[in-house]
């Protein structure tokens, strides 16, 4: 019996309609010399620090890195404590036991890196000798099913995309554990502080663009602006900037309306615009994210709808090219578009046929695990209205990606205006070629200042050099200088593509997707989790830091943990492990010696913050009724002892049945047992007295 393991019970079911599978059992799907089971995702997780002997949060615990990395199987956090997880555990004992039984194991997990550890932690957790191997596909319709099971591939020959998985789950163990513990511990009262190896330079983005923007200090600067006409067409030009406002009157009072003026130089250049490449899964996430408002993990979930849909191919892809294999079949595609597309993508689509194709998006070297985004043959059936859109911006894109390149006649008239150089520009476009998609209008990029356009003419007359011009209209404009915009998920998800390198050009920064942070398939959840730490929030579009991030941001910011070009470069190592040109243990020894250090250095924290904090605070010692040597120390809102990092946990609120403990009190109550009366003291029916507060066995009452 040949045993399929699929990522989720939807894709097994498929499969096994495919491969003509069809009776049901309890966990699988049987027939035909098939059982197709599955996971739900991960069901077996590395181990949590309590099967390694650390069953507290402690500094002596610290560094946790352990020898060798074990397997459990999920678990579920309740009241507190981390239990068994009893689906993944039925789930996981129906797998064993078909692997028991099975000759062979076909992996069908998703395509990818992801994909790839699923599967392995299961197999390496069951203890299976059971050869397996790889069912490897780019979409999920029956021809592509049937393709694939014709032709699997050895699993050997994804044991490096394997390693490259494994260690980016064992560092991100590492260093998440170990940092987020030291920090936590490092800032006593602050609650629990998550750090993460992507997670936090993700967050140090967002709040160091966030600073620098509210921090920034608009500067003034002006131009000339002088109205021209010929030939009723009317344009304007623009001088350079002017620093100083009266250096820019002193050339406004030089000129008049009325003045004639020279036509320096007149330069026509003719540009070819290319089109733009296929999508990612990133770009995809950054232009829904521009017209739509998507967040990253919604465009995730929808386009891996649509892929289930079978209407698209694989959507966690890291490329933008296609094959020659994938390109012979584009003018089939274009045809199903021409049948079924919306007017505007199939009226494109339908000229494209038989015409000669740009070939810019095919590239068979730049090809990663998966090719570009792209529809599939499969007729769409009815869509909610957030699929339809995804759907089309995927096959608007194709057909632009394949068009003729833009034409543009971009003229550039540069006027002598009495010693004053002004600049006028026009564009014409002369041929449309990718441009004539159903969309015309273009996303608003807020990283690009708009103070360039002043000279900007939609039109302009036919000017030659030498000729005379009279000034129509005169203007001094003040301008002023802008900060970076705040991030939006689009332009995090660019930056956090780059390492936070800023390169416009689509061709550049493919080149330096080995090196950005995450993977297109991770990046989503990596913005989820600093909405889940309560680290950013949105406000419509921007990205916005949270009190609680800007406290982990400031604390970390001048820390290697917080440094995107660092995770950069692991990212671009697990790439290379991936390649087969790097090592898992040359890899994982930086990590644990980079989690030595980066522990250190958080731990070292703990002095400073207490400092900080404790010293306007307090003036008198308080004995901790805890542990012997301890000394509480008093917060704005909690007294706790100094030794909380070092294994005592008493913590103790200062307002207490409504009254705020000043420090007098709040010595009387721990070291005496009793304050004094206070006023206004809340009883448990909310009702106020005067009363004495009593500290008994740990617990505060009215006397």
């Amino acid at each position: 019996m040949k045993v399929v393991i699929a990522e989720k019970p939807s894709v097994a079911r498929d499969l096994a309609r495919v491969m003509g599978a069809k009776e049901v059992m309890d966990g699988y799907i049987a027939g035909n010399g098939y059982a197709f089971t599955y996971a739900f995702g991960h069901l077996v997780q590395l181990c949590t620090p309590q099967t390694y002997g650390y069953s507290s949060w402690a500094v002596s615990n610290l560094p946790i890195i352990p020898a060798e990395f074990q397997l459990e199987s999920k678990k579920v956090k309740r009241d507190g404590k981390q239990i068994d997880d009893a689906g993944a555990l039925k789930q996981l004992n129906t797998i064993k036991r078909l692997f028991d039984q099975a000759d062979e194991i076909i992996v069908a997990t998703d395509a990818g890196r992801e994909g790839e550890l699923i599967f392995r932690n299961i197999y390496y957790y069951l203890k299976s000798t059971v050869p397996f191997k790889r069912l490897w596909i780019s979409s999920q319709t029956d021809k592509a099913i049937k393709e694939g099971f014709a032709k699997l591939k050895a699993g050997t020959e994804y044991d490096s995309l394997y390693m490259s998985a494994r260690s980016r789950s064992e560092s991100d163990w590492l260093i998440g554990i170990n940092a987020t513990q030291a920090l936590t511990l490092a800032a006593g009262n602050r609650g629990l502080l998550s750090l993460g190896r992507v997670q936090t330079p993700t967050l140090a983005m967002i709040c160091g663009r966030y600073v620098e923007n509210k921090g920034f200090k608009p500067q003034a600067f002006y131009r000339i602006q002088a109205g021209f006409e010929k030939d009723e067409i009317k344009f304007k030009a623009t001088s350079a900037k002017i620093e100083k406002k009266q250096d820019a009157e002193a050339v406004v009072s030089r000129i008049a309306i009325g003045t004639n003026v020279d036509v320096l130089k007149v330069e026509a250049k003719e540009t070819k615009e290319q089109p733009p490449l296929l999508f990612d899964l990133t770009s995809l996430q950054q232009d829904a994210n521009k017209k739509y408002g998507y967040s990253a993990d919604q465009t995730l979930n929808i386009a891996q709808t649509l892929y289930e849909k079978k209407v698209i191919t694989y959507p966690r892809t890291g490329s933008r090219y296609i094959g020659e294999d994938v390109f012979e079949q584009i003018e089939e595609l274009f045809q199903h578009l021409a049948d079924t597309a919306e007017e505007g993508i199939a009226t494109i689509s339908r000229n494209l046929i038989g015409s000669k194709l740009n070939k810019r998006s095919v590239d068979e070297k730049k090809v990663t695990d998966h090719h570009a985004l792209l529809v599939t043959e499969e007729k769409p059936g009815p869509m909610l209205n957030e699929q339809q859109n995804i759907y089309n911006m995927i096959a608007k894109r194709m057909v632009e990606s394949f068009s003729d390149v833009c034409l543009k006649d971009i003229t550039t008239v540069t006027i002598d205006a009495l010693g004053i150089e002004l600049v006028a520009k026009g564009t014409v476009i002369k041929q449309y070629g990718w441009r004539l998609s159903a969309d015309q209008v273009e996303f608003p990029d807020d990283d690009k200042n708009a103070d360039d356009l002043d000279g900007e003419n939609t039109q302009l007359p036919n000017l030659i050099q030498g000729e005379m011009l009279s000034i129509r209209h005169l203007e001094l404009a003040e301008r002023f200088t802008k900060a970076r915009p705040i991030h939006t998920e689009a332009s995090l998800l660019k930056a956090m593509e780059t390492s936070g390198k800023e390169i416009e050009d689509d061709e550049m920064r493919q080149a330096m997707k080995e090196c950005g942070l995450g993977t297109p398939a991770t990046r989503a959840a990596t913005i989820e989790t600093l909405f889940q730490r309560d680290y950013i929030k949105r406000e419509k579009k921007k990205l916005i830091p949270t009190e609680k991030g800007l406290v982990v941001y400031n604390l970390v910011k001048d820390r290697s943990i917080a440094k995107v070009t660092l995770t950069g470069k692991w990212e671009q190592k697990l790439e290379e492990m991936r390649s087969n040109k790097g090592s898992y243990e040359i890899f994982m020894k930086h990590i644990r010696d980079y989690t030595a250090k980066i522990t250190k250095e958080l731990l070292h924290l703990r002095v400073t913050i207490q400092k900080e904090e404790a010293k306007p605070l307090q003036n008198g010692v308080i004995k901790c009724p805890k542990c012997n040597p301890g000394q509480v120390q008093l917060y704005d809102k909690i007294a706790q002892c100094d030794r909380y990092a070092r294994g005592c946990d008493f913590k103790i609120w200062r307002t207490l049945n409504g009254v705020f403990l000043e420090e007098k009190e709040m010595k009387k109550l721990l070291e005496n047992g009793k304050t004094s009366i206070l006023k206004s003291v809340k009883t448990r029916e909310g009702k106020t007295v005067d009363s004495a507060l009593v500290f008994q066995d740990f617990k505060v009452s009215i006397a």
